[in-house]
């Protein structure tokens, strides 16, 4: 039991200190509020990237700061057509063999 509350509280304290779910900056209750949902969202999402697309790798334990710098805050040129997005990445970023791999797990869960 004690060890589930602890693992909650690490829980709390990455989303509060990795995802900013903290920063409660304006004097408008319904913003901050806005705030907290957004940083809620953005934990679920990391969440799922973290169980589903890093899963059986090396990063498959990874913190949200972790998976937010190393494939989501990264600099791509995005080109849009009718059909089809197309993702360009810099020669040198090192991890997009993580991030082709990560893409296709997510790609193949079904939607409900």
């Amino acid at each position: 039991m004690y060890c589930a509350r602890g693992e909650m509280e690490n829980r709390i304290k990455a989303q509060q200190l990795q995802l900013f779910s903290d920063r409660t900056s304006t004097h408008w209750m319904r913003s901050n509020q806005l705030r907290m949902y957004f940083s809620a969202f953005a934990y679920i999402l990391m969440e799922c990237v973290r169980r589903v697309g890093l899963k059986g790798t090396r990063h498959s334990m990874a913190q949200c700061d972790t998976i937010r710098l190393k494939l989501i805050k990264i600099g791509t040129v995005v080109r849009t057509s009718t059909r089809r997005v197309v993702l360009s990445f810099s020669e040198s970023y090192p991890y997009a063999n993580l991030f082709r791999q990560v893409l296709w797990k997510l790609q193949a869960v079904p939607l409900r």
